[in-house]
């Protein structure tokens, strides 16, 4: 009997169909499913672990930047997020292609004031060419395909994508 694939799963599956060999990140508990999910496939991605948020995303731009193709870092909620802005900003600067994945509070916690919940619409708004939240882990390909798309195309830049926990 097979399992469903869980939405880290689906995320990782969609870093791998866009060609995404190394991502930066700072592990947080906000998505601990990607990051088991990106265990799973260590042998296709690499992860390179910053000590800070700023630093993720900071590395992430930077290979976008030599690459020409997305950077991708991955970075938990909050404070996390904040630290990262930054490295958006430069992105955005630069015409650099980087997505930034945020882990984000559960659904069913939201506008309650939880524990470092952030609009991240809001907040990276004028920073992104695009910023969204994946509430439903069926259109998880849906959302990645669109953050590659839109990272890479016209003036190249970068794009936000929060991930609840849940």
């Amino acid at each position: 009997m097979s399992t469903p694939r869980t939405g880290g799963r689906l995320v990782v599956d969609q870093l791998v169909i866009h060609g995404v060999d190394l991502v930066f990140c700072v592990p947080g508990e906000s998505y601990l499913a990607v990051l088991d999910a990106l265990y799973d496939a260590r042998d296709r991605i690499r992860i390179v672990n910053a000590r800070h948020e700023a630093g993720a995303a900071n590395m992430a731009e930077a290979y976008g930047k030599l690459t020409g193709r997305p950077g991708v870092a991955m970075v938990t909620r909050g404070p996390g997020a904040c630290h990262a802005a930054i490295g958006v900003h430069t992105a955005a600067q630069d015409s650099t292609p980087m997505v930034l994945l945020v882990g984000q509070i559960e659904r069913r916690t939201a506008d309650r004031e939880a524990f470092q919940e952030i609009d991240y619409r809001q907040m990276f708004g004028s920073l992104a060419k695009w910023v969204a939240q994946v509430d439903h882990a069926e259109r998880v390909p849906e959302y990645l395909a669109r953050a590659f798309h839109v990272a890479m195309s016209g003036r190249p830049g970068p794009v936000v994508l929060a991930l609840p926990e849940d």
